[in-house]
C-alpha cells in the first residue's frame, strides 16, 4: 500500500511538473516521491524474497497500517517541499514582505 500511494503521488507530481512552466520547484517534489517509490519497491522485493507468496495476502490491519504510512510519507514530502519552497522563495514574496515590515518599523 505504501508503494502504491507513493507511486500515485510521484506520477501526479510528475504530471503537474511536466504540464506547468512555474518555478515552484515541482521537480524537487516529484524527485522526492520517485525516491520514496524506489525505496518502497526495494522494500517490497526484499519482503517478497523473505516471505514468498504470503506477501500478496496481507492481513487487513497490515494494509491499514501501510496505508497510514503511505499517506504519512506523502504528507511529509509535501511539508518538506513547502519548507524548501519557502526557503528558496522563487517569486520573492516573502523577501518583499520582510522588507516592507522592516521599513514600517
Amino acid at each position: 500500500m505504501t508503494l502504491l500511494i507513493t507511486v500515485f503521488a510521484a506520477v501526479a507530481a510528475t504530471l503537474v511538473w511536466y504540464n506547468t512552466t512555474s518555478d515552484m520547484k515541482l521537480g524537487f517534489l516529484a524527485l522526492m516521491y520517485w525516491g520514496a517509490s524506489l525505496m518502497w519497491l526495494v522494500d517490497a522485493v526484499a519482503e517478497y524474497i523473505e516471505i514468498g507468496a504470503e506477501y500478496f495476502t496481507p492481513a487487513p490491519s497490515d494494509m491499514l497500517n501501510d496505508a497510514y504510512l503511505g499517506l504519512s510519507v506523502a504528507a511529509l514530502g509535501l511539508v518538506i517541499w513547502l519548507v524548501a519552497l519557502l526557503i528558496k522563495d522563487p517569486k520573492g514574496k516573502i523577501r518583499a514582505l520582510l522588507k516592507s515590515n522592516s521599513k514600517q518599523q
